[in-house]
């Protein structure tokens, strides 16, 4: 299974959507053979937020941001794109890195049927898995990428293994599925408008892992974050290869849910107090209430970042340069909240944090606009990443 169909054609007007916990986008950009996509349309809807959280009625909320963003791109009429993509965030899709072993007494050729059989056994497995997991939104479920990330024979690596002898293989793997059911409502959505027999989904962490490791020549060890409406999802790439990934659910509406349950008012109501309190500009009556509030919410979420990052890895060492993916307007809050924590209670870290957020500014010299474009760091991130793959020679 490939992770896009292969294409060499330069200038495909391309439609990516990015649909997470906290809203949906959606983004029209020319492929450009530079490596660098132009955008030309991008919009961005909120998913709703309520008290309680109820996986089929989020589900339903989201299909409805979803429809709003693509009856917009459609009414916008600024091109019929050749290609649908979509991105997915948690929870709307699980991944893993999986480890094939495969030792003999004799030499065995290595081919490509022996790799598919054995890279099949691994996606039966982890279907088997993930649909124990996720009764409650229907059992059955769909792979939507594979990446062959490293192939080792006899302890070496090598990018051309095929037909090579071997005592022992090793072969690391990337797969990341999703609920059938999700996967189908949301091609009904897209499919009111834009009528396409197939929609390449694919998965945000590896997008972002594969910007981040390209596009800013970072290599070696670090961790991924992306603070989204109702997931964190932290992901640690060791040796240049990404090797585990955690959620915990508590993103940025356990932040409003808690400051109006502690108010006693709504979440409407929440989200302004907090901006208010954030930026330093509250009124002294509402510092006083919300400290201590802010205070508790910031070491509950801190608990469970330690405890994610704790089970995370199997190594002593936490790699110390981070990637935030997160909203501009609690980035500062979530940086300071982790920069200040010291983590050597639960693991030992390479040494002091460098905190790198991917936003507009970072993203900046990676994609270029129309004018009058909203600039949106999600979306700009999707967009690189396809691009890479649809112009790759």
């Amino acid at each position: 299974m490939s992770i896009f169909p292969g294409s060499k054609e330069k200038g495909e007007l391309v439609l990516v959507f990015n649909i997470g916990s906290s809203s949906v986008g959606g983004a029209l950009f020319w492929a450009q053979s530079s490596g660098i996509p132009k955008i030309i349309f991008s919009i961005q809807e909120p998913v709703a937020i309520e008290d309680k959280i109820d996986i089929d009625r989020f589900l339903f909320l989201t299909m409805q941001s979803l429809k709003i963003v693509v009856e917009k791109i459609y009414k916008a009429g600024v091109g019929a794109p050749s290609r649908i993509f979509c991105v997915l965030s948690s929870p709307w899709y699980v991944s893993q890195t999986r480890i094939i072993n495969l030792k003999k007494n004799t030499p065995f050729i290595f081919t490509a049927k022996l790799a598919d059989d054995l890279i099949q056994k691994e996606v039966n497995l982890f279907e088997e898995e993930h649909s124990k997991r996720k009764k409650n939104i229907g059992n059955s479920v769909r792979t939507i990428e594979l990446k062959n990330i490293k192939i080792i024979l006899n302890g070496y690596e090598t990018s051309k293994p095929l037909n090579q002898k071997t005592k022992e293989l090793e072969m690391i793997i990337f797969i990341s599925m999703s609920g059938e059911q999700v996967l189908k409502k949301i091609e009904d959505t897209i499919s009111k408008h834009f009528h396409f027999k197939q929609i390449t989904f694919s998965s945000f962490v590896m997008a972002s892992f594969t910007v981040v490791r390209d596009m800013y020549m970072q290599k070696g060890d670090f961790l991924l974050v992306d603070i989204g409406g109702e997931m964190t999802d932290i992901s640690m790439i060791k040796k240049n290869i990404l090797r585990e990934s955690i959620s915990f659910p508590l993103g940025r509406n356990f932040l409003t849910r808690g400051v109006a349950s502690n108010l006693g008012c709504t979440l409407d109501e929440a989200d302004p107090l907090i901006s208010l309190f954030k930026d330093k500009h509250a009124e002294k009556s509402v510092v006083k209430k919300l400290t201590p509030i802010m205070d508790q919410l910031k070491t509950e979420w801190l608990k469970k970042f330690q405890e994610s990052l704790a089970n995370l890895s199997n190594d002593l060492s936490i790699p110390a340069t981070i990637y935030i993916a997160i909203d501009k307007d609690l980035a500062d809050f979530f940086s300071e909240t982790i920069k200040t924590e010291q983590f050597n209670q639960y693991t030992l870290t390479e040494s002091k944090f460098e905190i790198i957020f991917l936003n507009t500014q970072m993203l900046h010299d990676t994609a270029v606009f129309e004018e009058n474009v909203i600039r949106e760091p999600f979306l700009i991130i999707d967009s690189i990443y396809i691009n890479r793959f649809l112009t790759k020679i």
